[in-house]
């Protein structure tokens, strides 16, 4: 193939992905524009029948009406769920990789493999039990019955993106902290951990996520309004509100904004860290 032919194709793309891509962005941008656009809507307007009408008098009367009703005390509920479950989970999480990727007895490989398996258990499974074990533990109707399982379901997939980030460290450089006399915790803290942060930044969005969208823990371990957080309160509005389609769509914008500033924030550690790359 010839230089000008070459070059010719590199300027033109790829046609096909860049069609794709648009119908990507149309899939993806019309339900948002539909969110924000009904959510400024009067309800008459709402339920003429047309979802991609722009709003013909914008209000913001649908945002004051789930503001007034304990929309702020949701959110720190959710937020301190999320920012605990998230330590939890990187303080157990953290070592026991390490561990796991450190030691090469059959007894850390079978332990490391068993724990893993909790990746398969969905957690409509133990619902019940679970249930029972909050209840006699005087933990029912708190926020820790709500961050306890949510860290323990999050934890396997933790371990398995963080062991597989700490195994792309260098071997010689264990061998060179070891010759300086360093311990491994030394090592754990000062080699494998900066080394790591991709994984570590995967782990943290990903535990954040889930912890922010659980609905089936607060739903079964919660009862009191004070303990609700935005999933279960988003579920009292449709209840409270009725067909009340514009303050929905308002607590909807509303509770999605923080966790999708934080998206925006990190989604690079987040990209790098899937990628198995940034690592090093």
């Amino acid at each position: 193939m010839s230089a000008p032919v070459r070059r010719r194709r590199l300027r033109l793309g790829n046609p096909l992905a860049g069609l794709g891509s648009l119908v990507w962005l149309l899939i993806v941008i019309v339900p948002v524009y539909t969110m924000l656009s009904a959510s400024l809507m009067h309800q008459d307007q709402a339920l003429d029948g047309n979802p991609l009408a722009f709003p013909t008098h914008p209000t913001l009367d649908n945002y004051h009406t789930v503001l007034d009703n304990g929309f702020f005390s949701m959110l720190s509920n959710t937020v301190i769920v999320a920012v605990v479950t998230v330590v939890i989970v990187l303080v157990l999480a953290v070592p026991l990789s390490y561990v796991a990727v450190r030691t090469r007895s059959k007894l850390s490989s079978m332990a490391f493999r068993t724990f893993l398996l909790g990746v398969a258990i969905p957690a409509q499974a133990v619902i019940v039990p679970l249930y029972l074990m909050i209840g006699k533990m005087g933990l029912y109707d708190t926020l820790p019955a709500v961050i306890l399982p949510t860290a323990a379901f999050a934890m396997p997939v933790a371990v398995l993106v963080l062991s597989g980030t700490m195994r792309d460290v260098s071997e010689e450089l264990y061998e060179a902290m070891s010759l300086d006399g360093a311990s491994p915790l030394r090592m754990l803290l000062q080699l494998t951990v900066p080394l790591s942060k991709a994984g570590i930044s995967t782990v943290t969005i990903y535990t954040a996520l889930q912890a922010w969208n659980g609905f089936l823990f607060p739903l079964i371990l919660t009862q009191s309004e004070e303990k609700h957080v935005l999933t279960l309160g988003l579920f009292n509005f449709q209840s409270q509100f009725g067909v009340n389609i514009p303050a929905m769509l308002a607590a909807i914008v509303l509770s999605v904004v923080p966790i999708f500033a934080v998206y925006l924030v990190a989604r690079r550690a987040l990209i790098n860290g899937l990628m198995g790359v940034g690592g090093k």
